[in-house]
This record gives C-alpha cells, structure tokens and sequence, in this order.
C-alpha cells in the first residue's frame, strides 16, 4: 500500500565513491536537472506555432553544508580537483531514510567535482551557533532511484 504521508527532510546519508568519507552534513539543495528546449517551426506548416524539441540536459549545481570537524578532507578534494582536473571526479549519492532508518530514494550525482568552496563565518558574539562549512558540487548526470 503506498505511503499517505511524505517523507521528512531531515534523514538523509551522503556518500562519496559509496564511502561516508567526509562526514555527516545538515544540508543539501539544489539537486535537479534541467532539459534545454530548441524552437523550430516546419516552413509548411499550416498552424503558425512553434515545436519545441527537447535537446540537452543540465543537472544543477548540489550545495552540501556542515558543521565543522577536525577534518580536512573536503579541502583536499578542493585541492585534489585545482591539481588533477577529471581524475578527482566522484560519485556523490544522497540517500533519503525513513524513520526506521531504510533507504526510501537515491539521487546519484555522476562525475561530481567541487565547484565552490566556502568556509565559516566567525564571530566572537557567543552562543551556540556552529562553524559551517559550504561545498558546491557541479555533476555531469544525475540518476533517481527508489529503494
């Protein structure tokens, strides 16, 4: 019987090349994928109307974020990419769970690199607010795939 309830947001794995390698994240946004469209219209067409025809497609930048641990590995990626170019590439899957902890639905990001990277912002204000740290991946291909 299907689900008449969606599934929360906030229970979800990333991993890279199928390892958890960089630790746990709070955020992700921006997965998505865009078809361009190319207009055409046949010259002896009765109607004067346009036809769209589908053409390439794009995925869309993924922006993972968070908080800080005494690791670096995030930054050697960054480092990784600047120096070896394609051979840094990764695939980067985002795992959404259901309140047991099951896997529900996988966005496979294919050929990821980072595009960005974006440290904490500091301030000696107090409190508890977290050391964030901001990774923008640029992928080839993104595949969905139900658990």
């Amino acid at each position: 019987m299907a689900r008449k309830v969606p599934y929360g947001a906030f229970n979800f794995l990333v991993n890279f090349d199928g390892a958890e390698a960089f630790g746990g994240f709070s955020d992700v946004s921006g997965l998505g994928s865009e078809i361009t469209v190319a207009e055409y219209r046949y010259g002896n067409d009765a109607e004067n109307h346009v036809r769209k025809i589908p053409g390439v497609h794009k995925v869309g930048d993924v922006t993972l974020k968070r908080g800080i641990i005494s690791s670096k590995s995030l930054w050697d990626w960054v480092k990784e990419t600047r120096t070896t170019g394609v051979n840094a590439q990764k695939n980067v899957s985002i795992t959404l769970l259901d309140e047991a902890r099951n896997p529900v639905q996988v966005w496979l990001l294919r050929n990821a690199i980072p595009l960005k990277y974006t440290g904490p912002t500091l301030a000696a204000k107090g409190g508890g607010d977290v050391a964030m740290e901001e990774l923008v991946l640029s992928s080839e291909g993104l595949e969905i795939e139900t658990a």
